[in-house]
């Protein structure tokens, strides 16, 4: 097992890592880990709490993902790493002239032009069908109850809630969006901190999907309410593109980084960004975390892989480059070699000439789940479906408008995805779970947490509470305000224009569990930059 120090580490504040044997659950609200945990104890595995965990957190967790958004996830059992990838296409109606001809020259943020299929309900039903124990139906029992009954708002959850409110009232003036206002602030304004907030629409909608295993959201009932809401009111999405929609098994990549591999979801997914930050910086021997020299590597390997993925990541039937090349020892040398001791300006190589939730949970047998959902920007695109509670996201606000350009709109096309989970195993044995949730942060999140775990022997609940940083653009790096400053200064002297952040939410939100090989004790962390819990038992 990873060796951890727990004595010497001043980040895990009054915060220690959560031990168990049976079961864990970790995710960013305790209701819904203790939902997870609770099908647990009835008899499900850890793919059928991570289930019922994710159905909960479209509840609990509006304000980061939803019935209509994406999902991804890395599940281990028996012996073996599978990849799923959940995440929807463009309606095949769509298109860049399409876009142009309604008045943008830019993807909106919200409204119907950046609304995908969504995948999350595909996702529920897919795992629960190859993986799980319990009845699809059973599993979503939590979720239903707590949009049924009601459930106190927690403070993070009110705070971001309440912002994104006065936003939306400024902002979605149209009649489209008035459904969004309906359901998510009933009273004319967002649910204040420990008021109790419900959605029946919300509880129906989950439990048909239970019911039908998904069939009624992608070609029943459901799936006619969204297309016909999206007919009556100038949508782009209809009941074929609904009815098309499947999920996908994919074969996970990884990187070998000092004896440990590092998995991630393939393209259209971003984890491929943490992958080869993680093959250049393995060129490197880091004796000490807090220090100018492995802060400076850190940021300009990040740099050069966002440069590379922002030019060829996309679906990956519609790559120019393969992964292979861009993951390969010999592409990684090559970009280790334009790391000097100024901060650069990054540029993509040529390697062929060389608002999200995330939740992980494992059981007593031996299974693990890596797995995220998202309706991305928080609320998505600001469209309800009327009477379902079911908000529709808008990650199609990735792709490029570009049309020479691997990330092109395209009708039918998966765009550029920023949610990823992360796993890690050692010679071909689970270590566990992990991720770090929150836009473009989310892979140099995966790479912090991994450096601090392997590099630099950090347990869990201390590898998230160590103060991040985030590259943003250019030389441009946001750091946390509790980032040693003349570590900061440090990085200013070569080149770096560092940013101190008042917000802790803009430095992403993650959870880890590692399971000991020898004993099966799992140990778990969360996030202390919001209401996260780790339920165990």
């Amino acid at each position: 097992m990873l060796s951890f120090d727990h004595q010497s580490h001043p980040y895990a504040n009054t915060r220690h890592s959560t031990y168990g044997k049976n079961g864990m659950v970790a995710t960013s609200q305790p209701l819904a880990a203790q939902a997870g945990l609770e099908i647990l104890k009835k008899g499900g595995n850890a793919i059928d709490a991570a289930i019922a965990t994710a159905a909960c957190l479209t509840v609990v967790e509006p304000t980061s993902n939803g019935i209509g958004g994406d999902a991804f996830a890395l599940v281990w059992t028996k012996g073996k790493l599978h990849g799923l990838n959940a995440s929807g296409k463009a309606p095949k109606s769509i298109s860049i002239d399409a876009v142009k001809e309604a008045g943008h020259e830019e993807i909106p943020t919200h409204g119907w032009i950046p609304v995908t299929v969504p995948g999350v309900p595909g996702a529920w039903a897919e795992l629960s069908a190859k993986f799980g124990k319990l009845p699809l139906a059973d599993v979503l029992e939590p979720a239903i109850k707590y949009a049924e009954e009601g459930y106190p708002v927690s403070p993070t959850l009110g705070k971001y809630w309440n912002s994104a409110y006065n936003i939306y009232k400024q902002k979605l003036t149209d009649d489209v969006f008035t459904h969004w206002f309906d359901t998510f602030a009933p009273k004319g304004r967002a649910p204040k901190i420990g008021e109790v907030w419900s959605s029946k629409g919300h509880a129906e909608t989950l439990r048909l999907i239970g019911e039908t295993k998904a069939e009624s959201f992608y070609r029943g009932s459901l799936a006619e309410k969204m297309a016909s809401f999206a007919y009556k009111t100038g949508g782009y999405l209809t009941a074929e593109d609904l009815a098309e929609f499947e999920v996908e098994w994919v074969n996970p990549i990884r990187v070998n980084y000092r004896g440990y591999d590092i998995w991630e979801i393939p393209p259209n997914g971003q984890g491929i960004v943490a992958l080869q930050a993680l093959n250049i910086l393995k060129g490197y021997i880091f004796h000490e975390k807090d220090s100018v020299d492995t802060y400076h590597k850190q940021i300009e390997a990040i740099k050069l892989a966002f440069a590379d993925a922002q030019t060829y990541v996309t679906d990956e039937n519609h790559m120019k480059v393969s992964v292979e090349s861009l993951l390969s020892d010999v592409y990684g040398e090559t970009r280790r070699k334009l790391i000097a001791d100024e901060a650069l300006l990054p540029e993509a190589g040529d390697p062929a000439s060389s608002g999200t939730v995330y939740l992980a949970a494992a059981d007593g047998e031996g299974n693990m789940i890596s797995y995220i959902q998202s309706n991305y920007m928080g609320f998505g695109s600001g469209l309800v479906v009327p009477g379902t509670g079911i908000a529709l996201q808008n990650r199609g606000h990735n792709f490029s408008m570009d049309k020479h350009h691997a990330n092109a709109l395209e009708g039918g096309k998966r765009t550029y995805h920023t949610i990823i989970p992360g796993f890690m195993t050692k010679d071909d044995k689970p270590v566990g779970p992990f991720g770090v949730m929150g836009g473009f942060m989310q892979p140099q999140g995966h790479v912090q947490v991994v450096m601090n775990t392997v590099d630099f022997g950090l347990n869990p609940q201390a590898a998230l509470d160590a103060p991040r940083w985030q590259w943003m653009k250019d030389k441009v790096v946001e750091v946390e305000n509790r980032f040693q400053h003349h570590i900061a200064q440090g990085l200013a002297r070569k080149g770096h224009q560092i940013k101190i952040s008042l917000e802790p939410n803009s430095f992403g939100r993650g959870q880890i569990i590692w399971r000991d090989p020898e004993t099966g004790v799992l140990v778990g962390g969360t996030e202390s930059r919001t209401d996260g819990t780790v339920a165990a038992w």
